[in-house]
């Protein structure tokens, strides 16, 4: 039987809102970065439209997955109780450490490089490190904000959402029907000029790690799974319908993208929304967009410090190794410990993009692995919680099993895989910090074991 303590929430949502909420959640900012950098890993426009269209199915493979899990185990812990449920403490407290010094605190830095790169096309204060200034301000900034108690508004984040979509279709229509032909032209040359090359350098791989960060955060939408009405077929309704949209999408704007800059226009910009834009209305089109893409990845920075910290400071609650993490400043509302732990961290990863001078594709390489593992073994979960737990209630149950859970985490397992042997440097640093957890996890295990006795 399930835990009382993880009674169900009222029914409110329908399908519509499920679609409404996931395409909030997974289109951000970076959507305007990694199009390019998906082009400069494939060697034809044909196979990056080819990434593109398989992310958007492993994306809809996985939220089969986790629509079980979630309707059948709602829980605000998220993967955390799920690990804790089916493997115990010692892969929760890892996924707990994981969250807290590579995958958020990485999304965090990978999103103020975006808003550094945009930012810069717009104000650059520096030849070489206007990015990562620009990241480290941002950084700094929303983290004392959200220290001092001031929350982003619901009304002002469902704008950016819509001002997102908006900028993406108009990306769409300028590539597909606005840019003269000439102008694709220039921008491949001036590509070529820069030493941008396709094909040459990259892998499939790589760029599958780009698209699928690209696709990333149906997996936090699909926790509403405990609010929906008529759970078994809304919920199914709403995430193919959402990711099918997104998908759509996705592969419009890089349709367009292709049209109006060439694949190797697209491989050699550091601002391919902005290039775009210019390329169809000149310099204030490459302004207008890019001031779109800052606040938008100003939104998406500031949504992932004030749901990181939150799970920081669960984790100091549950481990007193961390307790200092999980202390709530009454005054302002906040884990504000929690709030500046991450923030330092965040920091420091902006210093290690700084000092590749390549800030997004190094927090990409460095949150790439440890999150793809930890993906996979929600995956692994859901057949451990089949198991030891079959009398549990399940609304929603994965069509065609095992064979869609088990296509997940064999692509959770190619996506492990890729991101170590073609990231380099910064894949194997963010494996050894996740690694730097088991020591602590021994101190925390001993710890207790002299407490018990």
């Amino acid at each position: 039987m399930n835990d009382p303590s993880q009674a169900r929430l009222a029914s409110s949502l329908s399908t519509v809102d499920v679609v409404a909420l996931t395409v909030g959640v997974v289109i951000g900012a970076s959507v305007f970065e990694t199009p390019a950098l998906v082009a400069g890993n494939t060697g034809s426009g044909w196979a990056a439209l080819l990434a593109w269209t398989l992310g958007g199915g492993v994306s809809i493979v996985g939220a089969l997955c986790y629509a079980e899990l979630t309707t059948a185990y709602p829980h605000a812990g998220g993967d955390y109780f799920y690990f804790q449920r089916a493997f115990g403490d010692w892969l929760a407290f890892l996924f707990a450490w994981a969250r807290l010094v590579v995958i958020q605190t990485g999304s965090i830095a990978l999103l103020a490089f975006v808003f550094g790169d945009y930012a810069t096309e717009l104000w650059p204060i520096g030849a070489q490190y206007s990015p990562s200034i620009y990241a480290a301000l941002a950084v700094a900034g929303l983290t004392l904000l959200n220290a001092l108690g001031v929350r982003q508004g619901k009304h002002l984040q469902r704008g950016l959402t819509v001002a997102t979509i908006v900028g993406l279709l108009v990306l769409i229509g300028a590539g597909l029907f606005l840019v003269p032909e000439s102008a694709g032209q220039a921008a491949a040359t001036r590509a070529s000029d820069g030493g941008a090359s396709v094909g040459g350098g990259g892998s499939f791989g790589m760029a599958m790690v780009f698209v699928l960060l690209t696709y990333g955060g149906w997996n936090e939408a699909a926790y509403l799974s405990a609010e929906v009405r008529d759970l078994p077929r809304n919920m199914t309704r709403g995430l193919l319908g959402s990711l099918g949209l997104i998908a759509g999408l996705y592969l419009l704007v890089n349709w367009a993208y292709l049209q109006g800059l060439g694949l190797a226009g697209m491989a050699g910009s550091e601002v391919v929304a902005a290039d775009l834009m210019r390329a169809a209305f000149g310099a204030p089109g490459a302004k207008l967009i890019s001031l779109l893409v800052v606040a938008a990845a100003l939104s998406s920075t500031n949504a992932t410090i004030f749901t990181g910290a939150r799970t920081s400071f669960a984790l100091g609650r549950d481990f007193r190794l961390f307790e200092f993490l999980g202390r709530w400043d009454a005054d302002t509302e906040t884990p504000a410990n929690a709030l500046l732990v991450q923030g330092a961290v965040a920091l420091g990863l902006v210093g290690v993009g700084a000092w590749t001078r390549q800030g997004f594709e190094a927090m990409v390489d460095y949150t790439a692995p440890v999150f793809w593992l930890f993906f996979g073994l929600a995956g692994a979960a859901l057949f451990v919680l089949r198991r030891i737990e079959p009398e549990t209630d399940r609304p929603f149950q994965v069509p065609l099993y095992p064979a869609v859970p088990l296509l997940f985490c064999a692509a959770c397992l190619y996506m492990l895989w890729s991101s170590v042997a073609y990231a380099g440097a910064g894949a194997l640093l963010g494996v050894g910090v996740l690694l730097a957890g088991i020591p602590l996890l021994a101190l925390r295990t001993a710890r207790s074991q002299e407490t018990s006795s």
